[in-house]
């Protein structure tokens, strides 16, 4: 996309994240990739914290939608938005007990909810934020602008990982979009 050779983009791409501008995660899908993030700091380092306006619709896909699309979608519905689901590409039979509990532990219920594939979801929505590595690679079948959080998938690894899982996807909203309500479940700092 750049026109740069690959060793000079991994040149500049260590030089940023060795600045602390970008984050490196290897994918959980396929090891031979990897995603890259701008961090929050870099963010408020380079005066881009503004927020944009918050798209009118979104879609969060993970691959068994029962936790992070789970957590994304009811943070971003907790937060005064209508117009937002949630899919798997591969649906469990449940939400994870752990996310239920670490959705509780920070505010919110999600013990209603079920995992749900692509035909419960609009097939085009405002914007589709893929939170699973998996899930993006395996490229969902919704139409609109995308999006990648590569948030590490907690299942089979403790409650910790759910809350942490959370924590990102919290701190990810602040920078979704400009409708957030403040008096709702904030962001976690990570510890």
């Amino acid at each position: 996309m750049t026109g740069m050779p690959s060793n000079l983009m991994a040149f500049h791409l260590k030089t940023l994240e060795e600045a602390g501008l970008v984050e490196r995660r290897r994918s959980e899908g396929d090891s031979r990739r990897r995603y890259v993030c701008l961090r929050e700091e870099g963010l408020r380092l380079l005066g881009l914290d503004r927020r944009p306006p918050a798209p009118e619709s979104v879609v969060f896909v993970c691959t068994h939608n029962s936790a992070r699309s789970q957590f994304a979608e009811a943070l971003w519905r907790a937060r005064g938005h209508d117009g937002v689901w949630s899919a798997g590409t591969d649906p469990a039979d449940q939400v994870h007990p752990f996310a239920v509990a670490a959705g509780r532990r920070f505010g919110l219920d999600l013990s209603g909810m079920q995992p749900k594939g692509y035909q419960a979801v609009p097939s085009e929505a405002g914007l589709v934020i893929t939170v699973c590595d998996r899930a993006l690679e395996s490229e969902p079948p919704l139409a609109g602008p995308r999006s990648h959080w590569s948030i590490p998938d907690p299942v089979g690894r403790g409650s910790d990982a759910f809350e942490a899982a959370f924590a990102e996807i919290a701190a990810r909203m602040e920078t979704l979009g400009s409708r957030a309500d403040a008096s709702l479940p904030a962001p976690i700092e990570r510890t």
